[in-house]
């Protein structure tokens, strides 16, 4: 949390006063004693894996090959490649199983 000066604008800091702890300009002689403790925590909705690669609209218009599913066995998947590291290193392939009741994802 920042809080800035009313008489100069700059930053507050907290210190340690002599009765409370404080916030205090370093310009000027504004000091503004804490009444009260205040927190408060935001915690981010995680993304989901579809949203990062995404989404199912990712699917729809992508190749298959020749690469055998590890959990039914079909002999053909989709397949797409992304960027998912640094520049230089591979890209990583994304593999979906072509058997519409299975379904099954995976990565190389």
């Amino acid at each position: 949390m920042l809080l800035f000066c009313p008489a100069c604008g700059n930053v507050l800091v907290a210190e340690e006063g002599p009765r409370c702890h404080r916030f205090a300009c370093t310009t000027c002689p504004y000091v503004r004693n804490v009444t009260r403790k205040v927190t408060s925590r935001k915690y981010p909705r995680l993304k989901e894996v579809d949203d990062v690669l995404g989404g199912a609209a990712a699917w729809e218009n992508v190749d298959s090959t020749a690469e055998a599913c590890p959990k039914c066995e079909h002999p053909r998947a989709y397949f797409m490649q992304i960027q998912t590291r640094s520049a230089d290193e591979p890209m990583t392939t994304f593999y979906k199983c072509c058997n519409p009741q299975c379904g099954h994802r995976w990565r190389d």
